[in-house]
């Protein structure tokens, strides 16, 4: 019945097929013309209804990868039409931008390939027609479509900014958090695909002092107190990496040149505490009498000075006016009364001041130092310096505040501040250290004063690059040579000035013999390429392909690094439909490891649960002893070993229930009593001609006591006894033997053996009345 029903079913398939020509490539056509849903069009001349144009596009791919770099043309796509019988009378034309120069047609197949690279940046999409026709009587056979090859685009364009260098003012001692200036970089790749032109942006040089936003490239003060007396210009590298910043993103950067504007925020000071004019009797009212200065470390308009006398002894005698162009003060006389003589007290900021001791003044308000991170222990680093304003040649004692250098990483000079590192720094792990130092009057050790020190550890090329990414992809069995199955990009924490520059090889031992090939993008990342048109997993279904990763710096750093590539069955269009074991297992996130965990998970479990359920079938065995009181009819276990399978006398029931009614007849079956059994006196074995008789003697003497003991086990056991034998010259030392003997024993010749027995003689060499006593 079953076979009938199948063969029902393939008769009517065929006659459905058969009736219908290209009804299955229903789904693939495009149709032009007529009411949607309707399979007519109209009538001939005849009357004859007309049917729709059909055709059907079967396309591998609507985009290509720019910047491509294979031997062979690049595939496109293939058109077909359902007239083509594979008798070759069907030609396909392609036209349209690009048509015939950088994209041609197979006439005879409808393959399409590319003949050029391609670069996204200068055209995006190429529209182009197609159609197909007779090949001897050049009629169309569809009619003509269009479709639009659009460029895949790739990370190859870095970032860049729109200026190089910008130039921009803040005013000193600004607050932190203060805006600066606003950078800008543009990326050339497709900011709707991927992350390829997302920019982030960075501070390479100018930290501690300034900030960068990642994404709006504000920059911004970092630091408070920064004096333009003490540094005025800062250049600031600023980066910006596409990739969302992410490793293996290509960057640029651009330098900010930042000046510190002045404010007024230091007074004027003399160059002299003290003038002394004198003035002659000749000189006339208005003369100038002396000139003055003071010194400003501000500049422009906050340099500007403006002198005034604020007390004298001879009050309107004199006057003093400010000299514009070199910033001086003219001393005049006012009033008659030449042959004086003119003192001038400067006092100290303009201001009076009590003589108080003052801390220690660095020269800096911060210090910015910088080492190599593979700069070798007690390398100095830089060097700070403080004075006492009260006394110049005050020595001062320099410390480091360990609380700001738990690890003991930097130490410093106490008389020259030269501050030098304990131990090699690693950029990597920590690139800024912040620490401060503390100066102390040796006079007077509570006066004390602190400064920051910012340390940038300089990167040095020790790290080799990697895989961006643990990568791991698939191959399908029908693919193309020369087809790019992955890109792979890499990583490195080294941070170079001029940014990375990896270079991509596949491993020397696999050149020879490999299934896949590396082609360097020269963008930081890399194509894996197919070099053959089919795989098979019979035959292998997991490649791995070492790949090299080597960067530019000085000393080159490389390493290699393993891709994971599967073979798996897939679709016309590529996507992946079945693969091995292995990789389902692989892409379902169960690893060899994850596996082995659960499978002891699963065998702890079973165990916990048996052992849960041996102990309540334990705890369920009722007990031997319901009840204290009633131990009617219960057996009780003594652990006494009985005399064997006929001792039924060895414990009476009644006994136990009644203790005083025991009968003195019975006797107990686990002691052997005198009365039944006496001493066996066993065969004296004749001598033999040996020497050791007097073991045999002492053996068959300890075997007769032990049968005619009345005490000893119903089983056998095993007696140790001590014997020398004859001829010992210490005699026996048993203690069985010296139990018979002790009255006899004289000791007497324990005193002649000498100081060492002279304790064992005073013990048994004795009297019996000292020893009784």
């Amino acid at each position: 019945m079953d076979r009938r029903k199948v063969c029902i079913f393939m008769v009517l398939w065929a006659m459905v097929h058969l009736s219908s020509p290209g009804q299955g490539l229903r789904a693939l056509r495009r149709t032009t013309g007529g009411r949607r849903g309707s399979g007519l069009t109209g009538q001939d001349a005849n009357g004859v209804p007309l049917r729709r144009s059909k055709r059907g596009w079967m396309w591998n791919q609507f985009f290509l990868l720019e910047e491509y770099t294979g031997t062979d043309k690049q595939y496109v796509g293939k058109l077909h039409s359902d007239s083509d019988r594979g008798d070759g009378s069907v030609k396909y034309v392609l036209t349209g931008e690009g048509a015939g120069t950088l994209f041609k047609i197979d006439e005879k197949s409808g393959d399409i390939h590319a003949t050029k690279r391609l670069d996204r940046e200068e055209k995006a999409f190429y529209i182009l027609h197609a159609k197909a026709v007779n090949r001897f009587t050049n009629e169309a056979l569809e009619g003509e479509s269009e479709f639009i090859i659009k460029i895949h685009d790739i990370n190859d364009n870095e970032p860049r900014f729109t200026k190089d260098p910008y130039m921009a003012r803040v005013p000193e001692m600004s607050d932190i958090g203060t805006s600066v200036i606003q950078v800008t970089a543009t990326d050339a790749d497709d900011a709707t695909y991927g992350n390829s032109a997302k920019v982030v942006y960075s501070i390479l040089e100018g930290q501690p002092y300034f900030s960068v936003d990642p994404e709006t490239g504000l920059i911004k003060t970092a630091l408070p107190g920064m004096d333009r007396e003490v540094k005025e210009n800062y250049q600031v590298v600023i980066q910006a990496k596409d990739m969302a910043g992410q490793m293996g993103g290509l960057s640029g950067t651009t330098t900010v040149s930042i000046t510190l504007s002045d404010v007024n925020d230091n007074p004027p000071r003399f160059t002299k505490t003290l003038y002394e004019f004198r003035v002659p009797e000749s000189i006339e009212v208005g003369s100038a009498v002396g000139v003055i200065r003071a010194m400003d470390a501000d500049i422009g308009q906050n340099a500007e000075m403006d002198y005034r006398i604020i007390g004298s002894d001879g009050p309107g005698m004199f006057e003093i006016t400010t000299n514009r162009s070199t910033q001086e003060g003219v001393i005049l006389l006012r009033k008659p009364g030449g042959g004086a003589c003119l003192k001038l007290e400067m006092k100290r900021n303009n201001f009076d001041k009590r003589d108080v001791d003052e801390p220690p003044v660095f020269e800096r308000a911060s210090y910015v130092m910088e080492v190599k991170e593979d700069a070798p222990k007690n390398t100095a680093i830089g060097s700070v310096s403080a004075s006492d304003p009260d006394d110049k040649n005050s020595l001062v004692r320099y410390t480091i505040d360990r609380r700001t250098d738990m690890d003991r990483v930097f130490n410093i000079h106490a008389g020259n501040g030269s501050v030098f590192i304990l131990r090699e720094l690693d950029r990597e792990e920590n690139a800024w250290h912040n620490i401060t130092v503390i100066a102390t009057e040796f006079t007077n050790p509570r006066q004390i004063s602190r400064v920051p020190v910012y340390v940038r550890v300089l990167d040095v090329n020790d790290n080799a690059p990697t895989f961006a990414t643990n990568y791991e992809t698939f191959v399908c069995e029908n693919a193309k040579a020369n087809q790019v199955i992955q890109t792979v990009g890499a990583t490195d924490p080294d941070a170079p000035l001029g940014g990375h520059r990896f270079f991509f090889n596949l491993a020397q031992e696999a050149a020879g013999k490999a299934n896949f090939s590396v082609h360097d993008n020269k963008n930081n990342t890399a194509s894996i390429l197919t070099r053959r048109n089919s795989y098979s997993t019979l035959q292998k279904s997991v490649h791995h392909v070492p790949v090299v990763i080597s960067d530019g710096e000085f000393p080159m750093q490389s390493s290699t690094n393993t891709l994971t590539i599967r073979v798996c069955t897939c679709d016309r269009k590529g996507n992946m439909k079945a693969c091995n074991a292995e990789a389902l297992t692989a892409r379902a996130g169960l690893s060899t490891g994850a596996l082995v965990a659960i499978l002891l998970c699963v065998v702890i479990l079973l165990m916990i649960v048996v052992l849960f359920a041996a102990l309540r079938r334990q705890r369920k065995k009722e007990p031997l002893i319901i009840s204290k009181e009633d131990v009617r009819d219960n057996v009780v276990s003594y652990n006494d070993e009985g005399g064997g399978e006929e001792d039924t006398q060895a414990f009476d029931i009644g006994t136990l229930r009644n203790p005083e009614a025991i009968e003195e007849s019975k006797q107990r079956r686990d002691i052997v009593p005198e009365a039944f059994y006496p001493p066996i006196r066993r065969p004296v074995l004749p001598p033999t001609r040996d020497n050791n008789g007097d073991v045999r003697d002492f053996i068959n003497q300890r075997l007769q006591d032990n049968d005619s003991d009345p005490t000893a086990p119903p089983y056998d056991s095993l007696a140790t006894y001590a014997y020398e034998g004859n001829g010992s010259v210490a005699e026996s030392l048993s203690s069985l033997e010296s139990v018979t003997t002790e009255s006899d024993q004289d000791y007497n010749y324990l005193s002649e053996w000498g100081p060492r027995f002279k304790k064992l003689a005073d013990l048994y060499g004795g009297d019996d009345s000292d020893r009784d006593s």
